[in-house]
């Protein structure tokens, strides 16, 4: 346990505080919140050192307001001549260390080693709030071998973290920031970065990469948002090691279009996240991918009285919502609402007890993952409540799902029904084709209906989205299913009236030709003038990207299944994966077929997708469901967790 050394050191004497620190301090950390003065601080006890003749090193571990270097990365510089030289760099491309933490602790770990036997002050980021700034502080002390810690701190405040400091092995001194010290403001971080980013770039050359040809990284947005790729920040990798960084000029197919300095080097990775340049010029924080296709957001809440289901998950995705009915611990059954379509869709028919039956009487096609009772128990709710003057209901599912619907059906008397018996139409998936059969509750047996061919793997197909499906294995074939919706065109109305344009049936046919691709058509406008359809389009229409919603459960944890599921999942807007158990429990996970929280978090971080949300868990997490999220986050860094008011053990996610 570390103690705080009784009388503050102030930032306005850094002799005092060079002396503190002793002859020969090795690491150094300068920690507080943002505008305290650790960079300056940190300049100060460098100009010492030099004078005493000690060589000094500084890690720049602040991405977003570096006082060298380049902005975006962990910078490790020398003092010399009253200046940081810059010595090496581990690219991030953000600016938020909060957020990547996990990428930055790994930098500063590799960064630290090129000063292995030299003094080290490393400036940390001014993240002092939260748990993304207390495992930032630890992650930081423990890659860096941290032996003294120079809190910056105002008289009278607490000290940010002061359990997490006191649980280092390291010394604390609390340090009186100067009375000069100033929050540098939004607007002054900017500039200033965004100065040092020009500079970096100044002789920066045009260059082509060839994406299948490298690995992709990190956080990129959509293949399809190619405006979203102009000004992104991009490293480039060589077995882990960072070569260059550079900007984004465009996207063309799978050709990336870059500026980058210094002369090229052959490089097998590219990373790509969040920092991006803006409209205005300056280096930002890019909106996040999960944003591009309108209203996106992921929220948690309790379900009826919670117990038994632990937090509900709503995920927005411009006009879709995607809910887990039954919680993340209660039995599978995602509700897909097209909100614009007035259409619903389940995946996985588990315990439908709290559902209304108006949910029933929207549903259009429900997708069964497996027959095992916690996934298709719910039907005799779904046929209960279809009873009437209903169309038939489409149940998409494995082989064999057509008995099992059949025996269900057949286990009630329906004497009374008449012509009001549910309906449905089940298309079972035997590989590259789909056997579909009608069941009409009230009538005996079922109606072969015929065979349609499955083609890249699209169990259904519509002209807004589509439905994809693979094989996996859990002892018994399992479906892991994929929402794709397509890019939707929607007129800017402003821009119409703008215009002087009165809408027509001028502006559904300009919207069939831009989505066939033909932007040469010249298109009759109300006035019976011709324009071209392209610029046309640019100005008037907005397009929404393609997004993709995988979701995931019941496989046992094999290279093959594994494959087959990052493949399937690569760069999906959302991915709801089961993570049945951690890692302690992993040989019942195994000997069940199911994953743990950690494979759930490698699967989503090799699959690069924007978000991950976990359920399924097992019942013996009910009061510690914090546990599964903790590992996910392990290997995840962008997992959907609840906030503390909906765990039950208090524990803060």
């Amino acid at each position: 346990m570390s103690t705080i050394h009784p009388g503050p050191l102030s930032a306005h004497e850094p002799e005092r505080i060079a002396k503190a620190l002793g002859k020969a301090p090795r690491r150094v950390l300068l920690f507080g919140e943002m505008g305290i003065g650790k960079s300056t601080l940190t300049t100060a006890l460098a100009g010492i050192m030099e004078k005493a003749g000690q060589s000094c090193f500084c890690l720049g571990a602040d991405p977003g307001s570096p006082a060298f270097g380049v902005p975006g990365a962990v910078c490790l510089g020398r003092w010399q001549k009253d200046r940081w030289r810059l010595v090496s760099m581990e690219a991030l491309c953000s600016l938020n260390a909060g957020r990547f933490r996990l990428p930055l602790v790994w930098a500063v770990k590799r960064l630290v080693r090129k000063s292995d036997r030299e003094i080290l002050l490393v400036d940390a980021p001014g993240v002092v709030r939260g748990i993304a700034g207390a495992e930032l502080l630890l992650g930081l002390v423990e890659a860096a071998s941290i032996q003294t810690i120079l809190v910056l701190c105002k008289d009278g405040k607490k000290l940010p973290y002061a359990n997490e400091l006191m649980s280092t092995q390291a010394k604390i001194h609390r340090v009186r920031p100067s009375p000069l010290a100033r929050h540098p403001g939004r607007s002054k971080r900017t500039r200033q970065r965004t100065r040092l980013w020009n500079a970096y770039l100044q002789d920066a050359k045009e260059m082509n990469v060839d994406l299948s040809r490298v690995s992709l990284l990190g956080t990129p947005p959509p293949m399809e948002a190619g405006k979203e790729w102009q000004g992104r920040q991009v490293a480039l990798l060589d077995g882990g090691a960072t070569l260059a960084m550079g900007e984004v000029v465009k996207i063309d197919n799978n050709t990336l279009r870059i500026r980058a300095p210094g002369k090229e080097k052959p490089f097998n990775q590219v990373v790509i996240r969040d920092a991006c340049r803006s409209k205005d010029g300056g280096l930002k924080t890019a909106k996040h991918a999960a944003s591009y296709a309108g209203s996106h957001s992921v929220t948690f809440r309790r379900k009826g009285s919670g117990a038994g289901t632990g937090p509900l998950a709503e995920a927005r995705m411009g006009g879709l919502t995607a809910t887990l009915m039954n919680g993340v611990l209660g039995d599978p059954l995602l509700h897909l609402r097209l909100m614009n379509l007035k259409q619903s869709m389940l995946f996985d028919l588990g315990d439908g007890e709290r559902l209304p039956a108006r949910l029933a009487h929207q549903l259009t096609d429900v997708f069964i993952t497996h027959a095992h009772m916690d996934h298709i128990a719910g039907f005799l709710w779904l046929l209960r409540s279809r009873i009437g003057d209903l169309p038939p209901c489409n149940i998409y599912g494995p082989p064999g799902l057509a008995d099992h619907i059949e025996g269900m059906i057949a286990g009630v008397h329906w004497d009374r029904i008449g012509e009001y018996g549910p309906r449905f139409r089940v298309a079972e998936h035997h590989g590259d084709y789909l056997e579909i059969s009608g069941l009409h509750a009230g009538k005996k047996g079922r109606k072969m209906l015929g065979r349609e061919q499955v083609i890249d793997n699209i169990m259904l197909k519509t002209p807004t989205f589509t439905i994809q499906a693979i094989v996996l294995d859990h002892g018994t074939p399992v479906l892991a299913y994929s929402f794709k919706r397509m890019p939707q065109l929607n007129i800017i109305k402003k821009r119409l009236m703008e215009r002087g344009i009165p809408p027509g049936p001028w502006i559904g046919e300009l919207k069939r030709i831009i989505a066939a691709g033909n932007r040469d058509a010249r298109i009759p406008l109300p006035d019976n003038s011709l324009a071209s359809a392209g610029p046309l389009a640019d100005d008037l229409l907005l397009v929404s990207p393609v997004y993709k919603l995988v979701y995931a459960t019941d496989l046992a944890d094999t290279p093959a299944n594994r494959n087959r599921l990052i493949r399937f999942a690569q760069n999906a807007h959302t991915l709801f994966c089961e993570a049945a158990f951690t890692q302690d429990h992993k040989e019942k996970a195994a000997s069940s077929g199911h994953l743990t929280a950690r494979a759930c978090g490698e699967i989503a971080n090799a699959a690069n997708v924007n978000q991950v949300i976990p359920f399924h868990f097992s019942k013996r997490y009910e009061s510690r469901p914090w546990l599964i999220y903790d590992e996910v986050k392990s290997s995840c860094a962008r997992v959907a967790v609840p906030s503390q008011s909906l765990t039950d053990a208090g524990h803060i996610l």
